[in-house]
């Protein structure tokens, strides 16, 4: 079946504008077909307009790609399936996947623009399959055999303790209220596409039988290489935006640059697998039980029932 999608790419490797649709749980299957298709393809695709979203619609949209998680594995008091990303005490100015210190990786992420600041505030997104696919076969070798250890440790995030306000020390103090450690193959295979994808980011404290030294030379060599300008979208928020991106096939950056202005946006996650290596091998939890946050559910299962939000 046809749709009336209009898809503009952004770049070689990452981003479309999609326009024609107007998002919520009523979508006909052929045009979430179409923004399924997309997101594949693109590894983030952006509405603008859409304006007549609130929590509720943005849940049922998102339960037609998948199945919602609960807000996060530790910020509970936020809310039950949307996170608040609010400026006043959370601006995640680092490259990172969503949620990478558990098992279960989601599979997407779906972020809802509510207010915004009157310069700055864009976010970054980058291509780990891009980033992949141009190492060298040297690089990729040595990659593909490697495992890293992700935490939702701050010390690591930050890489130092910043000054910061009573309301941020309260947000990082829930955020690591439960211990989460997990460790995840450097190169993962897609379970839609079946390609090779780095995983990586600031949740990533080492890689595992590798020294603290060398752990760090590494990553600096590979994450840079993820978020090359070339293998990069930028998107430019207006009230009404909603991005969806593929939480597999990419790493996100939220640039701090608009001062002490309010930034306020509402995300939702869906429920993915658990990450497997060129050879088939899971990734292993070592601390923390995720099962509370999400199921590990493969890529085409979806919501059965509506979502219940708070």
């Amino acid at each position: 079946m046809s749709t009336s999608l209009d898809v503009s790419k952004l770049g070689a490797h990452i981003g479309a504008v999609i326009s024609g649709a107007r998002l919520g749980g009523d979508l006909d299957p052929a045009t979430v077909d179409a923004i399924r298709t997309a997101l594949l393809e693109h590894k983030v695709i952006f509405f603008r307009d859409q304006h007549h979203l609130d929590d509720d619609d943005q849940v049922a949209f998102a339960g037609l790609l998948g199945v919602p998680t609960i807000a996060h594995p530790t910020v509970t008091s936020r809310g039950e399936t949307v996170l608040p990303i609010d400026s006043r005490y959370d601006k995640a100015n680092s490259w990172h996947s969503d949620v990478t210190f558990v098992d279960r990786v989601p599979k997407a992420s779906l972020l809802r623009a509510v207010t915004l600041p009157t310069y700055g505030g864009s976010t970054v997104w980058a291509s780990t399959e891009a980033a992949y696919d141009q190492l060298p076969p040297a690089l990729r070798a040595l990659a593909e055999s490697l495992w890293a250890t992700h935490t939702n440790l701050y010390d690591y995030v930050d890489g130092h303790r910043d000054v910061i306000s009573d309301e941020t020390r309260e947000f990082r103090a829930e955020f690591e209220s439960a211990y989460y450690e997990t460790e995840h193959p450097v190169v993962r295979v897609h379970p839609e596409t079946g390609r090779r994808v780095l995983v990586l980011g600031h949740f990533v404290k080492r890689f595992v039988d590798v020294g603290t030294s060398e752990s760090a030379a590494l990553f600096a060599l590979l994450q840079n290489r993820i978020t090359r300008l070339e293998n990069t979208v930028r998107w430019n928020w207006r009230v009404g935006d909603l991005a969806l991106w593929d939480n597999r096939a990419t790493q996100h950056y939220g640039v701090a640059d608009y001062d002490d202005q309010p930034r306020y946006l509402r995300r939702v996650t869906l429920s993915g697998d658990i990450p497997v290596d060129i050879g088939g091998r899971p990734s292993r939890a070592v601390a923390g039980d995720a099962s509370g946050y999400s199921d590990a559910v493969g890529p085409d299962v979806v919501a059965v029932q509506p979502v219940a939000i708070g």
